[in-house]
């Protein structure tokens, strides 16, 4: 399980409906249905949170694994 501090926790909100957070696993989950009627999901990558719309994480690019 990843771990968010409270205080930055309390800082976030979501891009979409702009409500708070809460953790959820390996995930942060807004506390408001978007428009489609459900709770936007944010995945955290090493401890950071990863807060792109979700439409947004599919057309963005890969990211490049760096080799030795």
């Amino acid at each position: 399980m990843a771990h968010i501090s409270p205080e930055l926790l309390g800082i976030l909100r979501c891009p979409v409906t702009g409500s708070t957070l809460e953790l959820d696993g390996d995930e942060l989950v807004a506390n408001t249905p978007d428009a489609t009627g459900t709770a936007p999901r944010y995945s955290l990558t090493e401890g950071i949170p990863v807060m792109l719309r979700p439409a947004d994480v599919a057309t963005a690019p890969a990211q490049e694994t760096p080799t030795a």
